[in-house]
């Protein structure tokens, strides 16, 4: 089965994503992801053989997928933007709407064939676009609000030619209504994609970081080094590129000669630049600041970093809390519940209170033209976009939307030590030995090879040997150590104090080594605190969240480093099932978020209410994490918090700003107070309204 990611045009609001996720089930998809904010629409498709048949059922129900390449935007033309719609038609209506001034040179724009001659152009755009739209989601089965537009200018457009040609009464005629209907909401929709397109803007700077070129190094018949440019996206892993300062990294890669200040704040947040040499890892999008490195690509394309950010965004875009679900509900019957109210407002005011056929008619109009179900399926992405653009700029990022509800119930957050309190750097204090040093270290070398725990790599990178002693049989025991079995039948563990610590005096120690349970000997290991640990904890205590720490380290390491950052809950010498259980538990007193790094704590990142990991960490620790902290990322801990809690709020707002526009608006719209005119002057700025109410995130203080 096959991942399909598309974009496609005309999708306006939530009616038409509706719409799409409908046919696509249809066609046999599944995991069907919608966002109409951006157009992007992915799905599992289980026939790699009819794509052709998805994209022209597609267009046929008026979103056709754009086949330009990827990072790339179509070009519009003329007619076919909301901007250059509303530009097209205001001239028109301007005209029409003077008719109504009662001045001597106004006189000709009373002619009954002047007003129809201006209304016509109008008219016909309108037709193009809503009535299309319309008639697409009738064939659908969702109508979407176009509908309510096309019934309002379509009913208003008749009725004036019913009056010029059969009653010839000029108090039957509302050209201007129909084209008023149909120019303010070409504006309504421009100006809501311009919010909206501010609401994105964060993420689209991170998309434009991507497209830069990048000078490939090759060698020719001589083996001598030619460089030469080639756009970034042309990149393949494995391929030498040169970055000069003041040039962008142009995919993911690895250091191999060199050094250079690189400025990683497009996904730090971080503006101080970062000193890298080599071994050391750049991520596609940052810029070198200064010095000049040679790297081998290993990552391109979707694989990147940066990537992998826009990817995790959209898709929390496109997901669903609770609360849209709701909305969504009522977004798919709204539009003939507002048909039937709307015929119930005709109704009324013709046969209850003896109103005019006009009258009637025009209150009727102004009740379809004044509803707005798009607002309410716009407010969840809209505050999303927002959030998750300010938060992928401070190097968080959000895996999916419900990690935005979770982090308001958070009462409680664990904390592995290794690699997330600390810097996961270790160095050597000192070691002891029974036998001869060098057969000691190389012993110690060979095991921790096959070991993954930071400490492991740190102790291979201080104490590389040329030798390597060839195992018969060689594992790895999570979170406890490694257990290695030599040709001549020999055991030798190399471990915590978990392993077989009380065998020895030395209980200050971090790792020891046995050969058939008898010591060998122990090596002491220091491991920095991270300069900002003790700022974040402060901060959650201040904020009433316990903080604790849930470590395999041992009790003397585990409390000395918890004293410092002042955590006063600690679990020591925790092994990874022993970690799930822990987990398992608090959870079960209050909703807990767990912060970890190594594949140790992957179980437990995926067990509690709300997994954060730091982007340092295991693959596998990120891949169980609903939150990811990027570069240096724990300093970010409290505006993830924050941004969680407030982005959450701001959609509970959207929601009752939609829900609230709509019980008073159609009402006021029923009573004969607001004209078709006002109605979709209002329903436009509606949506805009709601985007403002999201634009607050980039500024709100939430820490």
């Amino acid at each position: 089965m096959e991942k399909v990611n598309w974009k496609v045009n005309g999708m306006t609001c939530s009616n038409c994503a509706l719409s799409i996720k409908k046919y696509l089930e249809k066609q046999g998809a599944d995991a069907i992801s919608v966002n109409p904010l951006d157009g992007s629409v992915s799905f599992d498709n289980p026939a790699a053989d009819n794509f052709n048949v998805l994209k022209s059922g597609l267009a046929d129900l008026g979103y056709p997928v754009i086949e330009q390449p990827a990072n790339t935007n179509p070009k519009k033309q003329f007619l076919q933007s909301n901007k250059n719609r509303f530009l097209f038609t205001l001239p028109f209506t301007a005209l029409l709407m003077l008719h109504m001034i009662d001045l001597q040179f106004i006189h000709p724009l009373h002619n009954p064939n002047v007003q129809l001659l201006l209304c016509l152009p109008v008219f016909l755009i309108g037709m193009r676009f809503f009535g299309k739209s319309a008639w697409n989601g009738i064939k659908s089965g969702i109508p979407n609000m176009n509908l309510l537009v096309t019934i309002g200018a379509l009913v208003s457009f008749v009725y004036s030619l019913i009056g010029m040609f059969y009653f010839e009464d000029a108090t039957y005629l509302f050209f201007e209504t129909t084209a008023s209907i149909i120019t303010l909401v070409f504006l309504g929709n421009y100006l809501e994609e311009s919010a909206m397109l501010s609401a994105r803007s964060a993420l689209l700077s991170i998309a434009k970081s991507q497209k830069v070129m990048a000078n490939m190094i090759a060698f020719d018949g001589d083996h001598n080094e030619q460089i030469f440019s080639i756009e970034n996206h042309l990149l393949k892993t494995g391929d030498l590129v040169l970055i000069k300062a003041g040039e962008g990294i142009p995919a993911d890669c690895k250091i191999l000669w060199g050094e250079a200040m690189v400025d990683e704040a497009i996904i730090s947040g971080e503006s101080t630049p970062l000193f890298k040499t080599k071994k050391d890892f750049l991520i596609g999008g940052s810029m070198i600041h200064s010095g000049l490195v040679k790297a081998q690509v290993t990552a391109t394309g979707e694989q990147t970093v940066l990537s992998g950010i826009l990817q995790m965004a959209q898709h929390a875009q496109a997901e669903k809390p609770p609360l849209q679900k709701l909305a969504d509900r009522i977004s798919a019957v709204f539009v003939p519940i507002v048909i039937a109210i709307a015929l119930l407002t005709f109704a009324g005011n013709y046969f209850l209170l003896d109103q005019a056929v006009s009258t009637a008619l025009m209150r009727s109009i102004a009740v379809l033209v004044i509803s707005c179900p798009c607002a309410m399926g716009l407010a969840t992405p809209a505050a999303i976009s927002v959030g998750m653009g300010r938060a992928a700029r401070k190097g968080i990022v959000f895996r999916n939307a419900s990690a935005l509800e979770s982090f308001k119930k958070i009462k409680q957050i664990v904390f592995d030590k290794t690699g997330t309190l600390t810097t996961g750097k270790f160095d050597i204090n000192s070691f002891h030995s029974t036998i001869d040093e060098s057969e000691f270290k190389t012993l110690v070398y060979s095991m921790e090879k096959y070991a993954s725990h930071p400490i492991a790599k740190s102790i291979v990178e201080k104490w590389a040997s040329k030798t390597l002693i060839s195992w018969k049989k060689i594992e790895e025991i999570k979170g406890t150590g490694v257990r290695a079995e030599d040709k001549e039948g020999n055991i030798y563990e190399l471990g915590s104090a978990t392993f077989r610590g009380e065998e020895t005096n030395n209980k200050s120690a971090d790792i020891y080594l046995y050969k058939n349970g008898i010591t060998l000997g122990w090596i002491e290991i220091t491991d920095e605190i991270r300069t900002e640990a003790k700022q974040v904890i402060d901060w959650l205590i201040r904020k009433n969240i316990k903080c604790i720490m849930l470590t395999g380290d041992s009790q003397r390491k585990a409390t000395e480093v918890a004293q410092k950052l002042g955590i006063k809950t600690v679990f020591y010498q925790q092994s990874p099932a022993a970690k799930l259980e822990k987990i398992t538990a608090l959870n079960n007193e209050c909703p807990t978020a767990m912060v970890g790094d190594g594949i140790n704590d992957a179980p437990a990142l995926a067990k509690s209410s709300l997994g954060i990991s730091l982007s340092e960490a295991s693959e596998m620790a990120v891949q169980h994490a609903d939150v990811i902290l990027m570069n240096k990322g724990l300093q970010h801990l409290p505006e993830a918090l924050g941004l969680g809690n407030h982005t959450y709020s701001t959609i509970k707002q959207n929601l009752f700003w939609a829900f609230a526009y709509n019980i008073i608006a159609i009402p006021v719209a029923f009573g004969g107070w607001l004209t078709p005119t006002f109605s979709a002057l209002a329903m436009g700025f509606s949506d805009v309204m709601l985007a403002l109410i999201s634009l607050r995130l980039y500024f709100k203080k939430v820490v």
